[in-house]
């Protein structure tokens, strides 16, 4: 039984969302976490380029945390539905802090062979391939489903702290010494799992697997999802938008051979998108989408391809910069509209698996983005490349609507509701 009267006191007033029994552990114990692999992520690159001066290395440290993730995404769908949440959180933070005291043991000890640092960061996209869904997952298992939006928006906002101070922080430590930034990400691993402890997990459900087969519960996600409309058509739009309209990748050659604005610049572009992304995020965790949940994520996708096309074209740093924190903000809102209507249009003891194929591919379009905007830059240059972006994502919207015209309906949140459907 789902009990979102937990939402309300005994005198049916809604409780604040801060008071939520163990919301603010588990959003304190998430930044953390997120504060370690940002840290992390930033050292482990430096450090790996430091010993080798091989460009390839660091393409090698992206890979060997990215394929295990693949690898591993639809089995972890499937152990977070029939598992406890909590407890597979628990071991894959406990696993990304023992890698991080793996890298401390191989930083402090001097040890010149980057196979080490591959093994180990192997073994963390390993670990990392069952947080994303289980996280996705138990968030609705905390939160009340009445305040499950607010929550959505305001855990992702937070979360983009992490993600603008993380690299700051962990350049900073490298600067002192490698060890001592491994240190602060296992104290941080350690402070995410102490703080989750208490969290109590709410609404869920002893649920059993009813396929037959593993590989038939592997592929219950992507079958779910192909037959919901709103779900297929939130993460598809998504993944296209990105795919096509990301110009990350082109930031650098902006930053020197357009705007000419040197890698502080290219660190204030990179930044404005995080920027965005957090403002908006704070106002969405205080207003929230009331009315045209639909709309406004067609809209925020349109947005978002405007303003990279204005990127694209802009040779003025500041114009460049506006444009970058609406193209963040813009992101997200459609981050925050697709996350609740999956959450809420997902049955619970299907969550694991369908976050499973969302995380596989939204981080599929990050890295295939990326690679299509470099490559097509090589080929024709970077502002064409933009261009061509931006455009191809307003022609995705309009292709969406009229293929997705339930997810362009959606008004209400509620209106996606598994309960709503089946009455």
């Amino acid at each position: 039984m789902r009990s979102d009267s937990l939402a309300y006191d005994s005198g049916s007033t809604p409780v604040p969302l801060h008071r939520q029994s163990g919301f603010l552990s588990f959003l304190v114990s998430r930044l953390a976490a997120v504060f370690a692999m940002q840290i992390q992520a930033v050292v482990v690159a430096w450090q790996v380029y430091d010993i080798t001066r091989d460009p390839m290395s660091l393409a090698y440290v992206g890979l060997a945390q990215f394929l295990p993730m693949v690898v591993l995404l639809l089995p972890a769908g499937d152990l977070v539905d029939r598992f406890p949440r909590k407890r597979i959180l628990q071991l894959s933070w406990a696993v990304q802090g023992l890698c991080s005291a793996l890298l401390l043991t191989l930083s402090a000890s001097d040890n010149g062979d980057v196979r080490f640092y591959y093994v180990v960061l192997t073994l963390f996209g390993c670990a990392r391939a069952f947080t994303g869904p289980t996280l996705q997952s138990l968030l609705p298992n905390i939160v009340p489903r009445p305040q499950l939006a607010q929550a959505i928006a305001l855990n992702s906002s937070i979360m983009k702290i992490a993600v603008i101070g993380g690299p700051l922080l962990g350049g900073i430590l490298y600067a002192v010494g490698g060890s001592l930034a491994y240190a602060v990400c296992l104290g941080c691993f350690l402070t995410a799992l102490i703080l989750l402890v208490p969290v109590p997990v709410r609404q869920a459900q002893e649920t059993k697997a009813r396929e037959a087969t593993a590989w038939k519960r592997f592929t219950a996600g992507i079958g779910y999802i192909r037959s919901q409309p709103i779900i297929l058509g939130a993460i598809s739009l998504d993944l296209f938008a990105v795919l096509l309209g990301g110009v990350v990748a082109l930031l650098p050659i902006y930053a020197q051979d357009i705007l000419k604005v040197g890698p502080e610049g290219l660190g204030a572009l990179r930044s404005a998108i995080a920027i965005g992304a957090l403002l908006m995020g704070l106002y969405l965790g205080i207003r929230g989408i009331r009315r045209h949940a639909g709309l406004v994520m067609f809209s925020a996708v349109a947005i978002f391809g405007i303003a990279n096309l204005v990127f694209a074209l802009s040779t003025v740093f500041w114009i460049s910069w506006l444009a970058l924190l609406t193209a963040g903000a813009a992101d997200m809102i459609s981050v925050y509209v697709r996350m609740t209507l999956i959450q809420l249009a997902t049955p619970d003891e299907m969550r694991g698996r369908v976050n499973a194929v969302n995380m596989l591919f939204i981080g599929s379009s990050n890295e295939l983005g990326e690679f299509r905007a470099g490559s097509m830059a090589a080929w024709l240059g970077a502002v064409p490349a933009a261009v061509i972006g931006g455009l191809g994502t307003l022609a995705v919207v309009g292709a969406w609507s009229r293929l997705f015209a339930p997810l362009r309906q959606v008004d209400r949140f509620d209106d996606a509701t598994v309960e709503h459907h089946q009455r």
